[in-house]
């Protein structure tokens, strides 16, 4: 037998020949194979008939058994059966290809023993491919690295189709085991990556071949013009519905697939994103979309079962494109700005580059908006270098709202207060964002309960989305919430206004997520326990407001509210003819009322002439002294030549502060002898400069002697030559004075115009 610590493929056997005679062979060798055939694998019937059931829990048996056998040979029979055993090979391609996906599992027939049979035989096939991607199992038995990437390699044990659909078959629930099994077969054979690389096209090829099955042309078909004996290309309206339904399951299967393998295995999305993948997704989807859902909804269909399969399926695609999107940029652009490394600036305009390419995309960018709201990765953006333009980032997001009302969608209100989070959040350190977003992946983690099943990829069903808490008003207007009802409605006519209400409430008024869990079956409890034909509620009847009103006029003779006779002889309408109107306007007793009124100001005394030992005014003794002089002074019109002037009525009074006041002569020689001390405390109009000069010398001195003080740093807008790269200082300067030059400099020309103007500084 083989000898320990030897790689296998190292190792020889000596085994008795066909003749009995003792021979000598390697380990790996075509001759030691077992001579079993293994039973393509079949998926489980559909309609559920009892003999079809039967043929399937038989042929599952036989896989099992065989798969159960394959796991409990010795480390060199494994491998020989797996390398040389060509009816293997067979049995696991068919599962791979026929095994139910997440979304088939729903039309599965409800037995509980095709159930237990699906998941034990998903079970052993998972831990066969486990096996064979393992190069060492222990310390004795094992593959030379090298080798064993050429076996698996050579003898197609692993390829890049085949690793895609490990990954959408497993991936669910066992992610981390299948990343470092896939991670392995790449690192043992980087052969891989180039079959990668030449896969790539080929994927893209999926979108052009719906695109053209579909009428839609691709850019370089739409320039070439048609030719004349060339039949009109069928749409998603017109095509058969037998086409339709293959085109949607083939988008739904790949785009899944895809996702799949990106999410598990993020070193491909490089050479995804190399052969510009994002791109063309964005486009596809944004063409095709709009396309297929509408024929989903308006074609008319015999089996609604069918059409909700469709939409279902169809809503499922258009999630898995919006996540491959985001896994590209999220492990291609955000993810080295994350993790500090050298080429972050580069990462950074890509990453804004692609976001302003996404912006005439309007139903991709609302819809990548509503799973990963670009606000979010702005904010980190932001945090990580702020040096990031302002100015384009606010572009982006006036360019997200546009797209949400292009496409006649509100946000939801969850995600606008995420937005008001987001901007607080962007004023906190960049470490601790960086950090909590490069540690995280762009995707929750999934626990498991103690004792649950680790294999659980085909049978499981998709997340349940988060339910929206939108409160108790609604924030949409009536004409919005109607057109909501109708469009659900026409696609599910048997379910109750009141129903279909309740759910908008629950999901934030999103009519796609409405129908996507309705159909999908993935309601929340709380709406789970209505009754789906539950009418709406009516509305109660508003107590009248004339009953609650309050009015100067109540219970009047007028008061039609309150009073069942109203006498009808005071009321008139329209004008009065005849004698009663003449009378009325010739009545002018009115005016001789007010007339006394004004009588009693017709005499108006401009000037009272008080003679000597008279009291002033007429006042007599009860003059208390209290008459307002303010405007005595006011010689206004006293220079005007009307011969009757205000200085000849009342002559200039020099006031008593500014008399000067007869001092003796002894007290002007000592004051000529003193020095002018009193100087210091007359209010000087102009300072001495020098003595400002020193008491603001003084001031600074004493500023800079405070603790803690730190000069001002001088601004530096100018910043190196061109093509030398700026300083961090630099950017800063030069955003500050983009964000302030508003205040001041030469925008308020007018203003300071007409405020000369209003001083006299120039001439009318």
């Amino acid at each position: 037998m083989a000898c320990a610590r030897v790689p296998l493929d190292e190792q020889q056997v000596t085994e008795p020949g066909p003749l009995g005679k003792e021979r000598t062979l390697p380990a790996l060798h075509p001759e030691r194979k077992e001579e079993r055939c293994f039973v393509p694998y079949k998926p489980p019937p559909e309609d559920g008939s009892p003999a079809e059931v039967e043929e399937f829990l038989e042929y599952a048996r036989f896989v099992m058994e065989d798969m159960e056998w394959l796991l409990a040979l010795p480390h060199d029979k494994f491998w020989c059966q797996v390398v040389f055993d060509e009816s293997l090979h067979t049995c696991l391609d068919s599962y791979l290809r026929h095994a139910p996906r997440s979304l088939d599992l729903a039309a599965l027939p409800s037995s509980p023993a095709v159930a237990e049979m699906q998941r034990s035989v998903h079970r052993v096939v998972f831990l066969t491919f486990l096996r064979m991607a393992t190069h060492k199992e222990s310390k004795e038995n094992f593959l030379t690295p090298t080798v064993f990437g050429e076996i698996i390699y050579q003898n197609f044990l692993f390829d890049i189709p085949k690793i895609m659909d490990l990954c959408v078959l497993f991936g669910k629930g066992n992610s981390q085991l299948l990343h470092k099994m896939i991670d392995n077969i790449f690192t043992q054979q980087p052969s891989y990556y180039t079959d990668l690389d030449e896969t790539v096209p080929t994927v893209l090829m999926v979108f052009d071949s719906i695109l053209d099955k579909c009428g839609l042309q691709c850019e370089a078909a739409a320039m070439e013009p048609m030719k004349l004996n060339e039949h009109k290309q069928l749409t998603a309206m017109t095509m058969s519905l037998q086409e339709l339904v293959d085109i949607l399951l083939y988008l739904c299967d790949s785009t899944t697939t895809i996702h799949a393998f990106l999410d598990i295995f993020p070193a491909a999305c490089s050479t995804f994103y190399s052969h510009g993948f994002l791109g063309r997704l964005t486009w596809f989807y944004e063409t095709a979309v709009p396309d297929l859902e509408k024929a989903v909804r308006r074609r008319n269909f015999d089996d609604k079962g069918l059409q909700e399969d469709l939409w279902k399926r169809l809503s499922h695609s258009c999630r898995k494109m919006v996540e491959c999107a985001h896994l590209l940029l999220h492990h291609t652009c955000l993810q080295p700005i994350l993790e500090g490394r050298e080429n972050m600036q580069t990462s950074a305009e890509e990453l804004l580059q692609h976001f302003t390419s996404f912006l005439p995309e309007k139903r991709f960018l609302s819809d990548y908006d509503e799973q990963f709201p670009l606000v979010d990765d702005i904010s980190l953006l932001q945090q990580a270098l702020p040096v990031i333009d302002e100015t384009r980032t606010s572009y982006l997001l006036q360019g997200v709202e546009s797209a949400w009302d292009s496409v006649g969608r509100r946000k939801p209100s969850s995600q606008i207060r995420s937005n008001a989070a987001s901007s607080f959040s962007a004023n906190q350190g960049a470490a601790g964002g960086a950090a909590a977003a490069s540690s995280g992946s762009c995707r929750p983690r999934e626990v498991r309960e103690p004792g649950e099943e680790r294999v659980e990829g085909a049978e499981a069903m998709l997340d349940v989305p988060q339910k929206g808490n939108n409160g108790a008003m609604c924030p949409m207007s009536t004409a919005e919430l109607e057109s909501l009802l109708t469009c659900i409605r026409e696609l599910l006519p048997d379910l109750g206004e009141g129903f279909v209400m309740a759910c908008l409430q629950e999901y934030d008024y999103n009519s796609e997520l409405v129908i996507n869990n309705i159909l999908e079956d993935r309601l929340a409890p709380s709406l789970d326990k209505l009754d789906r034909a539950m009418p709406r509620p009516v509305k109660e009847e508003l107590p009248s407001l004339l009953s609650n009103r309050s009015n100067v006029f109540d219970d009047d003779e007028f008061d039609v509210f309150r009073r069942d006779q109203v006498d009808m002889s005071r009321v008139w309408k329209g004008r009065r003819k005849g004698e009663d109107s003449r009378e009325m306007l010739n009545d002018k007793r009115h005016i001789d009322e007010q007339r006394a009124r004004y009588q009693a100001y017709e005499t108006v005394v401009d000037e009272v002439v008080i003679e000597p030992g008279e009291a002033a005014y007429g006042l007599g003794e009860d003059y208390d002294d209290e008459y307002d002089d303010t405007y005595d002074m006011s010689q206004v019109g006293a220079n005007d030549l009307d011969g009757d002037s205000l200085l000849n009525r009342r002559p200039f009074t020099i006031p008593q502060i500014l008399r000067k006041a007869n001092k003796p002569e002894e007290e002007e020689e000592d004051e000529e002898e003193e020095p002018l001390q009193s100087n210091v405390n007359r209010d000087q109009f102009v300072q001495d400069p020098a003595l400002l000069r020193e008491r603001a010398e003084a001031r600074r001195a004493a500023m800079h002697q405070r603790k803690g003080f730190r000069p001002e740093r001088t601004s530096n807008v100018v910043g190196q030559p061109k093509g030398q790269g700026q300083t961090t200082d630099t950017f800063l300067d030069r955003r500050k004075k983009e964000a302030n030059k508003g205040r001041g400099a030469n925008h308020n020309r007018r203003n300071m115009a007409d405020r000369k103007r209003n001083k006299g500084m120039i001439p009318s």
